[in-house]
């Protein structure tokens, strides 16, 4: 890893410049496989999923199950959670939450706006917590939506972050005296959609990428909220720049992940990009691309998440 907080937000944000891109005009809605069509029905299922927990240092621990993967630092003086699970989840995670210890939770940080990530901020309010993401979360959880085959209405004021940022800002932990430790947090720009940020716990060497990383599945990029394949790449491209190979990644979904598994995941976003970009130039329209199958070598690996290849090949050719 390159020493210094600094040269890490070089990298990344380096690489977010290099991915930025105009958002395009048009609804872009995936079919995701086994989503139901209500955010109720969404939610209960999603929420009647166990939940799992993988130790990651001493003081990090990782959730995952019902929403994107959650990642705690608990320590003597408070606890600070990375994104939340959906509703239903909330007191099955509590629970896990308070029987750590008897700190505090003193930060709820959210890696983009989406409902499996945000869904509990309201309830980590209400139990005393600061909630921290990027400005655009704010903004998007203030409107309505229309995306994956639900309707979002705004949320509430007690649900929405209580502190925003646009670039970079720094999460401090409390410690004895004379140690110093925090989270460093960071906007990845046009990637997933407009909200995503990672979390980087600078003592643990832990960083969370939310769902710019979908361990073994493509991602889902939404181009009306400003993502793109270009956005994903760049910001995968100035993870890899920053972290080492003892670094514990933690995607917004799937298993924890290290810095070849990373690796391979850029080169499949890298891969398809490319053949896309070709078919493209190549005066393909987005119907004709999606039926050239220009993943089908790299399906059966990575085409059994919550995006399935046809979506995938859709959203890399709007994004372009």
């Amino acid at each position: 890893m390159p020493s210094g907080d600094m040269s890490r937000r070089a990298l990344l944000q380096n690489a977010a410049v290099l991915g930025g891109v105009a958002s395009r005009p048009g609804r872009l809605v995936a079919r995701v496989p086994g989503v139901a069509k209500t955010l109720a029905a969404a939610r209960a299922e999603m929420g009647a999923k166990a939940i799992e927990e993988v130790k990651l240092t001493n003081l990090i621990t990782m959730f995952s199950g019902p929403g994107g993967n959650v990642v705690v630092r608990h320590g003597d003086f408070d606890k600070v959670v990375v994104d939340t699970f959906v509703q239903g989840a909330f007191p099955s995670l509590k629970q896990r939450l308070d029987a750590m210890s008897n700190a505090p939770i003193l930060y709820v940080i959210n890696t983009n706006w989406l409902f499996d990530h945000t869904d509990n901020n309201e309830s980590f309010r209400k139990a005393g917590a600061e909630i921290v993401a990027h400005e655009n979360t704010k903004r998007r959880l203030s409107e309505s939506h229309d995306l994956l085959g639900m309707h979002f209405d705004p949320a509430p004021e007690a649900a929405l972050p209580t502190q925003t940022f646009t670039q970079f800002r720094d999460v401090k932990v409390e410690v004895p005296p004379g140690v110093e430790e925090y989270i460093d947090l960071g906007y990845l720009a046009r990637a997933h959609n407009d909200t995503d940020i990672y979390a980087h716990f600078v003592m643990g060497d832990v960083l969370h990428l939310g769902d710019t990383f979908l361990n073994g599945m493509y991602p889902f990029i939404d181009a009306d909220m400003g993502g793109s394949i270009g956005g994903i790449i760049a910001a995968i491209e100035g993870a890899l720049k920053g972290v080492n190979p003892r670094t514990k990644i933690v995607p917004g979904h799937g298993p924890v992940a290290d810095r070849t598994a990373l690796m391979r995941y850029r080169d499949v976003l890298v891969t398809v990009r490319d053949r896309v970009q070709k078919l493209k130039m190549a005066g393909r329209g987005e119907r004709e691309a999606v039926a050239a199958k220009p993943t089908a070598d790299l399906d059966a690996m990575w085409g059994q998440g919550f995006v399935q290849s046809d979506e995938f090949v859709s959203m890399v050719y709007k994004t372009l």
